[in-house]
């Protein structure tokens, strides 16, 4: 495979064509290597429009979804970051590249290892990982806890957590999709003067965020 053809190609027919065209975003997926954070199985679909297994039941996004959601959250050099997600490491490299610090999160220890693995073979010093549960807040583990300037959960939830909207920072913005299937909705929150107001980016379907909290169903 002729890497920095399919590379080109998946910027150019897939991300592109997302409605993705902050030039820094664009650029930024030619500096991570994206192939790096795939498991070898599957490295030959690293430039695919579709998700990538990891293992332990978790998929990778598509790379449309990442550069879009990437670009949605319009991060600035001095943002503070929380991710609740970290899967392969690849999406908080992207970030790492565009903010001050990302602090993920994630639940399952043998996926934190592949993702803590990946990020340091690509040499992103101001990601600190952390193995705990950050579905319904920010987890006691984290040697910072907030405020932070962007969130972002890498799974789905049935509603955004109340307890992750408080962690944001006036003007912080928070990324999530919200629903259950078949129908979600990928949501920007923005945290203005104590509350925050949510904007629908588009429709999608991804697999709900590890141990989120449901709300309660009346049965009759």
């Amino acid at each position: 495979m002729n890497l920095e053809q399919a590379r080109t190609n998946m910027v150019e027919q897939q991300i592109r064509t997302w409605e993705v065209l902050d030039q820094d975003v664009l650029d930024l997926l030619y500096v991570v290597p994206r192939e790096e954070f795939i498991p070898p199985s599957c490295r030959n679909l690293a430039f695919t429009d579709m998700e990538i297994p990891l293992g332990e039941g978790e998929k990778m996004w598509a790379p449309k979804m990442e550069a879009r959601v990437l670009q949605e959250l319009a991060a600035r050099r001095s943002d503070r970051v929380l991710e609740i997600g970290t899967g392969s490491g690849y999406f908080s490299a992207l970030l790492a590249h565009r903010c001050a610090h990302v602090y993920s999160v994630e639940v399952r220890p043998a996926l934190a290892a592949f993702g803590k693995a990946n990020i340091a073979r690509h040499g992103v010093d101001n990601v600190t990982l952390a193995v705990g549960d950050g579905a319904n807040g920010v987890p006691a583990g984290l040697p910072y806890g907030g405020p932070f300037d962007i969130v972002v959960l890498t799974g789905s939830v049935p509603q955004m957590p109340a307890a992750l909207l408080d962690s944001l920072a006036p003007g912080g913005r928070a990324f999530a999709v919200i629903g259950e299937a078949p129908i979600m909705s990928a949501k920007i929150f923005t945290s203005t003067a104590g509350a925050a107001r949510a904007v629908e980016l588009f429709e999608t379907l991804i697999a709900p965020l590890a141990n989120c909290k449901r709300p309660s169903r009346f049965t009759f």
